[in-house]
């Protein structure tokens, strides 16, 4: 489906998303004309969903995040979708994943400091309904961010 341009094409947007076009195009070899063609095939096919702005928390002033894994307690048949429902009204909650497997939900919880995550964490994630496991992991270092592959 992709082709070593569109894969070049690719690698260069990954390095810088906010590059100009025509800055990008010279970067990956195509006239600025090839780059908007190739880009728009691969937005069509579903391989380019957007681009994005990735904020930095800590920079915010959000110095803890911890990524908590949940595993459901399934007798009832709407707990999925009543601790989901619960979850998204948590704010502090920026992501949410779910899994097959021994874990059913992931989601990353960011706060300002530890007396806040001690307050998010009794006040709204211990609350949430029909939790059997719960497990914290507490980010220490982000060692690679890159959403790069050997394209």
């Amino acid at each position: 489906m992709l082709d070593t341009t569109d894969r070049r094409i690719l690698r260069q947007l990954l390095a810088d998303p906010s590059a100009a076009n025509a800055a990008l195009a010279e970067r990956a070899g195509v006239t600025p004309a090839s780059l908007w063609r190739r880009l728009e095939r691969m937005r069509e096919a579903g391989v380019l969903r957007g681009i994005q702005a990735r904020i930095d928390w800590r920079a915010m002033g959000w110095e803890v995040e911890v990524s908590l894994r949940f595993t459901l307690d399934k007798t009832d048949p709407r707990a999925f979708d009543q601790f989901l429902a619960a979850l998204r009204e948590v704010p502090e909650v920026i992501e949410i994943q779910s899994f097959l497997g021994s874990v059913d939900w992931r989601a990353s919880v960011i706060a300002r400091d530890m007396a806040h995550w001690q307050q998010v964490y009794r006040d709204r994630i211990l609350t949430l309904p029909h939790i059997a496991e719960l497990d914290a992991l507490m980010l220490v270092a982000t060692i690679k961010d890159s959403g790069e592959l050997a394209l």
